[in-house]
């Protein structure tokens, strides 16, 4: 594939089109493109986050979004003038939250009128190639820093790590859309390596000029089908996802006449006329060694950050002490024996240990309730708290005071059983359990086969 704007050969500009000129519509398109793709990625804090490398793990989360932040009071001001909605962000990981939306709006309100006021400033310029050498460079390292990033939680399953143990005990109706593709795609870690793989290719190959329109080609493919599942399971990063999908047609959009000669009516296509901002060779080898140490740098912070996150919260993270599911077989409260009765609130059916620091406890009706966990293995004891759910690392909004729930002794006559003895909201509990064995659950024991006589429901 050559060099975007360059003869292959000669390494010289063989575009002649600056002579012509645009005409009116396309340099109209442009200075829209300038305008709204430039604020678009620089008001998202992921886009720009990913170039800090590895020193944005040392930065505050509030660092990078300071554009943000700043225009915060606009975005507010016009949900509730034109919009009559509260537009706040929540700080929750959902990137279509109505903040998003009417920040989206104003983007392209912005763009709309920098482009009239350009168009009626700037009249007799025949084009802006120059310009848009450089604009094409910032979207392809922005789409390219944004597929490294997604791809690297994929290809270290952090982004979507296995069925967390309460899930397996969870009925499936009670799951969401976007649970059901979660833990679709994290049971099949090897799926989610591979998904990682396509979208890393494809960021890569956004670094190289050389190679730049097959990953403009793949990351198009990729981002189509993450907008389709996004769209259809109703994971909260629409926008998002939408947005790098259009970053991909406009790379591709100088290349359509060629693409369409070589993929379509089979003609040997012409010389690529897609401006770029370097002319002379040597400012190409610069400009190219500078990129590719750009996605060596941005690489390596996303894979180290990924592979701290599938220590510590994925699926690599470490087993806390009593790992499992533990069956209640008997519960005793105030010295009495409680009978397993559906209606009964107050008696356990299991209890989970799957993440360090906290533990579930299932309720008769199935309810799965969080507590946060201190043990201390030497002593027997275990202490537990009010907490919101275990993966609450993926929220961001600040979690309520932990309030006092229990505390116990613990004792172990078997690997696989389990007594409790101390003090549970306020009355003395007695708790014998036994464990049951996870891998019995088909979802973990079904495995590949090359050969299925009966295929599984």
């Amino acid at each position: 594939m050559a060099v975007i704007g360059v003869d292959p050969e000669t390494s010289q500009d063989i575009d002649r089109s600056d002579r012509v000129g645009w005409n009116p519509f396309t340099r109209l398109a442009f200075r829209f493109v300038f305008v709204s793709f430039g604020l678009m990625c620089l008001l998202e804090a992921q886009i720009t986050a990913v170039f800090l490398g590895w020193s944005a793990e040392r930065l505050a989360h509030d660092t990078v979004d300071w554009p943000t932040r700043l225009l915060d009071p606009s975005v507010k001001w016009v949900g509730d003038h034109v919009f009559g909605v509260e537009a706040v962000d929540h700080h929750s990981g959902s990137g279509d939250q109505t903040y998003n939306w009417v920040q989206l709006w104003c983007v392209l309100m912005v763009a709309v009128v920098a482009t009239l006021v350009w168009t009626a400033l700037d009249r007799r310029r025949p084009d802006y190639r120059r310009l848009a050498g450089w604009v094409l460079l910032f979207i392809r390292v922005c789409l390219g820093g944004q597929m490294l990033l997604y791809g690297f939680a994929k290809l270290i399953p952090s982004q979507m790590p296995e069925p967390a143990l309460s899930t397996l005990l969870e009925p499936y109706g009670n799951m969401t859309s976007m649970g059901v593709l979660w833990n679709q795609v994290g049971s099949s870690p090897s799926y989610e390596i591979l998904l990682g793989a396509a979208e890393v290719t494809a960021g890569l190959l956004l670094f190289i000029p050389r190679t730049a329109i097959v990953g403009a080609m793949l990351a198009l493919v990729d981002m189509a089908m993450v907008f389709v599942m996004d769209m259809n399971f109703d994971v909260p990063v629409k926008i998002g996802s939408g947005f790098f999908m259009l970053m991909a047609l406009l790379l591709l959009a100088p290349e359509a006449k060629r693409l369409a000669e070589m993929l379509i009516l089979d003609r040997r296509p012409g010389p690529s006329t897609t401006p770029y901002p370097f002319r002379t060779p040597r400012s190409r080898r610069i400009a190219t060694l500078l990129q590719l140490a750009l996605a060596i740098w941005i690489a390596a912070g996303l894979a180290h950050a990924s592979w701290g996150i599938y220590q510590q919260v994925g699926s690599g993270r470490p087993k806390p002490p009593l790992y499992g599911i533990w069956t209640v077989e008997e519960f005793t409260r105030d010295g009495q024996s409680v009978p397993p009765l559906l209606t009964d609130e107050n008696r356990w059916q299991r209890i989970v240990f799957d993440y360090p620091g906290f533990m579930q406890y299932q309720q008769m009706d199935g309810t799965l309730v969080p507590a946060k966990l201190q043990i201390d293995p030497r002593s027997h004891h275990l202490q537990l708290q009010t907490a919101d759910a275990p993966l609450s690392f993926h929220n961001a909004q600040p979690q309520q005071q932990p309030a006092s729930m229990g505390d116990f002794t613990f004792q172990q006559s078997a690997p696989d059983q389990l007594r409790l003895d101390g003090d549970f909201n306020g009355h003395p509990v007695t708790v014998t359990l036994h464990r049951f064995d996870e891998n019995n659950f088909p979802l973990r024991n079904g495995g590949f086969h090359w050969v299925v006589n009966y295929p599984s429901s």
